[in-house]
């Protein structure tokens, strides 16, 4: 009865008044609090209402519980990665979950056909169906990122990210492409799905902002509601995520801290959970960051009274990658207070055996009590039976339906439809848009042909990175949508890099914008874009100059303060991460052979666009100095001219001349390659890579967050000294290091030795061959890092000296041996003072 009444408050309240609801139901003394006896019995007898499960999976679940000895129960609530679970893992321990990550595919293959991902799930499923003594035979359940569709698939649909669906506001869209999207992960004999992710993002520096639809809560309430019921009426498990208050740390710290009382965070970040509830979501993933100081992840008070007890959640609640690991006093294989907090389904990719052992023995001491297992399980089992994982119907036959839908013509149209509503237009002088379709164009900058750049984190990767335009059959670029709408109507389209062109244009459409990022990476100090690195500035006011209309056309995945950009362009429009159907764009931008506009322009700004880089007042709080308020956005009907120039001077630091080359990921303008004598060049395309005669492998490991460092494993050479393997960072054009050198910058490697060398260790910086300058490293690599990370600093003078010629650097660093050894690289920069404790050394 208890339950009952709080939520029928809870609901009512938000019906009458959805702003002050929080507060009137919170004097409610039926609402279970932190310590309530009454609350916490209410909490364990929640997965006994049947509002969400018939009475017949009810008593199944019972009657299952009763015949699970403790160790089997413990491993339900276990979930670890593909990489690191087999099915014979499964077979011997049946994992109640497996989960593919980012960038984590079967076979850990990228290019895995759609049959790969069905043998697997099948190979799962058999091995958790066969009863033994730690198995109980239960269907194992796989879960999966598809945040902008299935985005780990090769030629999946990829949808705009969610900043842009905001920008659209349309929620009926929104519930058709989490149809869509449920169905293609559904033709990979997947269960169940991580979004949609909920979070209300306040400052734009946080690196995951592309993931939330708005600054404000309305239009991530009025979206959660039918991304869940869309997910869900396909028989799929939806996630709500990541509760709470992902979006509002401060600074926009990635996992920091939210600083707010109860009912505030409620209020704002609570909206999109109260809507997914509503529609019946069966499973709510922990957030990483803390609340007050205290990590989510073992606060009792929020997942537990609030969101068990108070909002009456039924389904399950599942950890974050390794989440529990960070709360005090825990190790990620070791965590009664998250268990006890409430945490049901443990994500745990690599140690996922030593945890399920750990929890045993915890139960077994008392530490965790027995009704916290048995209710964790319930809630999982019932989920398991309202989605069909017990019909006896293998993940293949579930999927054979629907095989012919991943990246079908029905979900790219869609997908192009919401790139079209997406589009935000800030500024449209003297009517440059709708461009002429049959006029001269030239199409430039570094994201007109990357769909890489349109795409964004979360795609393939986990970060996005390492994908070329061919990772995406059937995809469109940004470049190819103009081209083939200017064909179609006779129209001549010119692609050059930078302003550079052939035949002087009628006007310049110039693609540029945010490389792709992930959480923990994407992170940023201040709103200004490339300040101190003006390659898309230059390419913008080179045309001007020109005399030619520019049309500036945005990705990013997050507000930007580009007022210098805005002030180069005629017109100026924010795409934001459009996705897998650049054409979308197109059909915006051109008109008819007529000069009638094909489509206009719906798409509003779901955050303010900011006039100022950082808060003028506190750096420490979001930008407040609004250019453009939440809302805004022109189309053709409208005034077109933004007459004022815009402010260009920063409020924040002026950028210096350091050059951030791999810190996380590899930083633009540079890319990172392996090499051998049979091919210098392997674009490295994962987390994962190797030359080709096999003689050096790269991969992506954890130091502080997910996959932020590389280790490079060079092995024995069969072929002697002269068979060399490499590895480097390069860039596509020069860049002049001469003043950093001048100031005695030095090129700086924090860096672990993993396996001290055998044979003599190269490092070179490189200005296009045969330009280059090679120091001996030997010495410095000669012992395993017994401390730990270590960092080097060689002054660019040596460099120099040894013959590089570092007014046109096209490759900062290239590390090359040719027999066993074993680095570690955290970051690579080139910096105009060595940083503090560096070993600064100039070897011959």
């Amino acid at each position: 009865m208890t339950l009952q009444i709080s939520y029928r408050c809870f609901f009512a309240g938000w019906l009458v008044l959805l702003g002050t609801l929080l507060g009137a139901c919170s004097a409610n003394e039926d609402i279970p609090m932190s310590g309530d006896t009454q609350g916490q019995e209410a909490a364990q007898n929640i997965s006994s209402d049947t509002s969400l499960y018939n009475a017949e999976d009810t008593a199944a679940v019972e009657q299952l519980l009763q015949s699970m000895t403790l160790q089997q129960k413990v491993a339900q609530m276990i979930q670890g990665e593909i990489k690191h679970v087999t099915p014979d893992d499964m077979r011997t321990y049946g994992l109640g979950s497996v989960l593919n990550g980012g960038g984590s595919f079967p076979n850990n293959e990228k290019y895995a056909s759609i049959q790969a991902w069905v043998d697997l799930a099948d190979a799962y499923y058999d091995a958790s169906r066969e009863v033994s003594a730690a198995n109980a035979g239960i269907p194992t359940i796989w879960g999966t990122d598809a945040v902008h569709g299935h985005n780990n698939v090769i030629g999946a649909t990829l949808f705009p990210h969610n900043i842009g669906l905001g920008a659209a506001n349309d929620p009926k869209l929104i519930g058709r492409i989490g149809a869509a999207t449920a169905v293609e992960v559904k033709a990979t004999g997947i269960d169940w799905i991580f979004a949609p992710t909920l979070a209300v993002a306040e400052d734009d520096r946080w690196g995951r902002t592309y993931e939330a639809y708005s600054d404000r809560p309305a239009i991530v309430a009025d979206y959660a509601y039918e991304v869940v019921a869309a997910i869900q009426e396909q028989g799929m498990a939806a996630t709500a995520k990541h509760f709470i208050g992902d979006g509002g740390t401060y600074r926009g710290v990635d996992q920091g801290d939210t600083r707010l009382d109860l009912e505030t965070l409620l209020k704002v970040h609570g909206q999109g959970y109260y809507r997914a509830l509503d529609a019946g979501v069966l499973s709510v993933m922990a957030s990483f960051n803390s609340w007050n100081g205290d990590k989510i992840h073992g606060n009792k008070a929020l997942i537990t009274d609030v969101l068990k007890g108070r909002l009456g959640f039924q389904g399950f609640v599942v950890s974050d990658w390794n989440g529990v690991g960070q709360v005090e006093g825990c190790t990620v294989d070791r965590c009664a207070q998250a268990i006890n907090a409430g945490i049901d389904m443990i994500m745990v990719p690599e140690d996922w055996k030593a945890l399920l052992f750990n929890t045993v023995e915890q139960v077994n001491s008392g530490e965790i009590a027995m009704a916290r297992i048995d209710d964790a399980v319930r809630r999982i089992l019932l989920v398991k039976y309202k989605i069909g994982l017990f019909d006896g119907v293998k993940p293949s036959i579930r999927a054979l339906d629907h095989r012919v839908e991943i990246g079908s013509d029905a979900h790219r149209q869609i997908s192009q439809e919401a790139v079209r509503k997406s589009l935000v237009m800030l500024k449209n002088n003297a009517g440059v848009l709708p461009v002429k379709a049959d006029s001269k164009i030239l199409v430039a900058g570094s994201g007109a042909d990357s769909i890489q750049m349109q795409t964004g984190g979360w795609t393939i990767s986990w970060q996005g990175t390492g994908n070329a335009n061919s990772d995406f059959p059937g995809a469109t670029s940004v470049y190819a949508g103009i081209k083939a709408a200017a064909d179609a109507a006779g129209g001549n389209v010119e692609l050059a890099a930078s302003a550079d062109y052939k035949a002087r244009p009628d006007v310049a459409i110039v693609v540029f914008g945010e490389s792709p990022y992930a959480e923990g990476q994407g992170d940023v100090g201040s709103l200004s874009w490339q300040q101190g690195y003006d390659r898309d500035l230059s390419v913008l006011q080179k045309l001007q100059a020109d005399g030619i209309p520019v049309v500036s056309v945005l990705l990013t995945g997050r507000p930007l303060w580009v007022n210098a950009h805005i002030n180069a362009s005629d017109a100026f429009v924010v795409a934001w991460l459009p996705g897998s159907e650049g054409g979308g764009v197109a059909d915006v931008l051109l008109s008819d052979a007529s000069g009638n506009a094909r489509y206009d322009f719906t798409g509003r700004l779901s955050f303010d666009w900011p006039n100022r880089d950082i808060n003028e007042a506190d750096a420490g709080l979001p930008v407040t100095d609004v250019l453009f308020p939440y809302g805004y956005g022109l189309d053709y009907q409208q005034a077109q001219n933004l007459a004022a120039d815009l402010i260009e001077e920063p409020l924040g630091e002026v950028v210096g001349l350091d050059r951030i080359i791999f810190s996380g990921n590899t930083k633009a303008p540079w890319q990172l390659f392996l090499g051998d004598a049979e091919n210098w060049s392997v674009p490295v395309t994962g987390a994962n890579a190797a030359t080709r005669k096999g003689g050096l492998a790269l991969s992506s490991i954890d130091r502080f967050v997910q996959e932020d460092a590389r280790l490079l494993q060079w092995r024995e050479s069969a072929e002697g000294a002269d068979d060399a393997s490499q590895v480097y960072w390069q860039s596509d054009s020069p860049v002049d290091f001469t003043e950093l050198r001048e100031l005695g910058g030095v090129l700086s490697l924090t860096y672990q030795v993993a396996t001290a060398p055998k044979s003599a260790v190269a490092m070179r910086m490189d200005c296009g061959f045969p330009c280059t300058g090679e120091l001996d490293m030997t010495a410095a690599f000669s012992q395993v890092s017994a401390q730990g990370w270590q960092q080097v600093a060689v002054p660019l003078a040596c460099f120099e000296a040894a013959g590089a010629d570092l007014g046109k650097v096209i490759t900062p660093l290239v590390i090359s041996a040719s027999s066993t050894f074993g680095l570690k690289i955290a970051e690579v920069a080139v910096l105009q003072t060595a940083p503090s404790g560096a070993l600064l050394i100039c070897p011959e």
